[in-house]
């Protein structure tokens, strides 16, 4: 006897209903979510770390790298500053960072493969320490800025009084984890003219 158009329906939403109970449900992030992955070197394992926002804006250190042929900085119309090949970072510290934050901005910022490898042809397979390149850090409070009405505000960005030694320490780690001759950086608090030449038009931000 035929089955009805009508019992073939029936049949095949139960089919499509005991799918979807086999499929394993699975957490979606939520928008407020920001989420921190770190791979460890020792295993195949990739951690992920979530860091909440508050009032909208990231609560942790912030960094935008550039890959460059070389950078510059300029204050009071003198070069206080300036790399060959090698990466150019800005960074901003958010009031709430910890030694913690800066041990994660250098160990990643370090550990970047935005090189290529020559040998093997490979466009992303180098860090900056494989290459012996240089680091040009600036530190800039402006990455923490966003806009309440049409105006900038910038009150989640740490204090100058404490983060003018943060980000010496910061500086230091860098200089501490590669080679100090290295690791080049501007004047906290001055107004500096940053100037680059792009190897390529490379440019990776993340959030830590």
């Amino acid at each position: 006897m035929r089955k009805s158009n009508s019992t073939q329906r029936f049949n095949d939403k139960d089919e499509l209903k005991m799918q979807l109970q086999l499929v394993p449900p699975c957490r979606v992030p939520r928008v407020g979510d920001i989420h921190r992955i770190e791979t460890s070197t020792s295993t195949s394992t990739v951690t992920v770390r979530r860091r909440r926002r508050r009032n909208a804006v990231t609560t942790a250190m912030r960094a935008v790298v550039q890959r460059v042929a070389s950078a510059s900085v300029e204050v009071e119309g003198r070069i206080v500053s300036e790399i060959g090949p090698g990466l150019l970072v800005l960074v901003g510290i958010h009031d709430s960072d910890s030694d913690a934050d800066a041990d994660y901005i250098c160990r990643k910022v370090l550990n970047m493969r935005l090189f290529p490898n020559e040998n093997t042809g490979k466009a992303w397979d180098h860090s900056v320490m494989q290459k012996n390149y240089q680091v040009l850090l600036v530190s800039q409070f402006t990455l923490y800025g966003f806009l309440k009405g049409n105006k900038p505000d910038f009150h989640v960005a740490m204090a100058p009084q404490r983060a003018k030694p943060f980000y010496a320490s910061l500086v230091d780690r860098f200089r501490n984890a590669y080679n100090s001759d290295a690791i080049k950086d501007g004047v906290f608090g001055a107004m500096m003219k940053v100037k680059l030449c792009p190897s390529v038009p490379v440019q990776g931000a993340f959030i830590a």
